[in-house]
């Protein structure tokens, strides 16, 4: 009994990679619920953009990420092939919760000094990218400026990271690929930055 006990209260960093994946999961469906049907209450610019986002997408990414922890994904002569895909699964996940919180704070967000600019090529003039159009490179700048507390300012690094090892998936010559172990360390900081991410999310 007590051992069964002890498991209800194990600190996160204790938790085994499936336990890590289910909360991922868990979280990012509660966002898919929660986020797309926000009219009512959220301002309606947010609400409208929230609502057609692919937030279920972030959900089905969640579930995918079981493909990675699974021993037979380091095996064999797929094992780098399923590395490269397992980086940008989460890199994906990464880009995705970065663009919920602009979504979320979009009003906020269009009328920032720092906000993000594009060319309007037909217009020819610059104007403010949308959430789901901004690079993953410039939003982490833009995070890095203007959402990071100094607290949190260390994270502008390890999203660098984890953007690095995405981009591994259209390279053609040699990039360091890292380990699966590598990968599973930064699955289990993804949970903990998804965290911080959703405790920023004001909720009604």
């Amino acid at each position: 009994m007590m051992q069964g006990l002890r498991g209800l209260f194990k600190r996160q960093d204790e938790w085994t990679l499936h336990e890590v994946v289910n909360r991922i999961i868990e979280i990012n469906e509660d966002n898919e619920t929660f986020w797309s049907n926000a009219h009512g209450w959220a301002p309606i610019a947010a609400a409208d953009l929230l609502s057609i986002s692919r937030l279920d997408w972030q959900t089905s990414l969640s579930y995918t990420l079981k493909k990675w922890i699974n021993e037979g994904a380091r095996e064999g002569a797929s094992a780098d092939g399923s590395l490269i895909l397992a980086w940008a699964n989460l890199g994906a996940l990464v880009e995705g919760t970065m663009k919920l919180l602009l979504c979320v704070y979009y009003v906020t967000y269009k009328d920032d000094p720092d906000a993000i600019l594009i060319n309007d090529y037909n217009k020819g003039v610059r104007v403010i990218a949308e959430p789901d159009a901004v690079k993953f490179d410039r939003m982490r700048v833009f995070f890095k400026k203007r959402v990071w507390t100094a607290e949190q300012a260390h994270w502008d690094n390890w999203v660098l990271e984890i953007q690095q090892k995405r981009n591994v998936i259209h390279a053609f010559k040699h990039r360091e690929l890292g380990s699966f172990d590598d990968f599973y360390s930064h699955l289990r900081k993804y949970l903990e930055f998804l965290q911080i991410i959703n405790s920023r999310l004001p909720r009604p």
